[in-house]
């Protein structure tokens, strides 16, 4: 099967992954099924999805130490995905680029393109 064209990014931490600021930053919540279920729908039907966090956001800088703790909680991500059932495969990037078609993330307020204006009204600021 051929990949569409772009791709959807999910982030971790409160969408597919309970986030508890409490927690061992070293560990990732339990499984979101609602989000699970979509994402592995979505690879199904041919959508490239990459796992979107700011947990490996090291493995972009010039800092060896960085790099080396953002390579290990891509690997950590990878494995809590193979765990319940996503592609081990699956990308894992604390960056955005053109192709990315849309975002799925527990903090984004959308805007209207080009206008600023936020579609709905958001939960925390205004």
């Amino acid at each position: 099967m051929s990949l569409k064209p772009g791709w959807i990014g999910v982030d971790l931490d409160g969408t597919l992954a309970v986030y508890d600021p409490a927690a061992d930053p070293d560990s990732i919540g339990d499984p979101i099924p609602e989000m699970v279920d979509r994402v592995k729908r979505w690879v199904a039907e041919g959508n490239k999805v990459k796992i979107f966090t700011a947990r490996v956001y090291g493995i972009y800088t010039d800092t060896p130490d960085l790099i080396e703790e953002g390579i290990k909680a891509q690997r950590m991500v990878r494995a809590w995905a193979a765990k319940h059932g996503l592609p081990r495969s699956i990308e894992v990037t604390a960056l955005k680029d053109y192709e990315m078609t849309e975002l799925w993330d527990d903090s984004a307020v959308q805007v209207i393109r080009n206008r600023g204006i936020p579609v709905a009204a958001p939960t925390k600021t205004t």
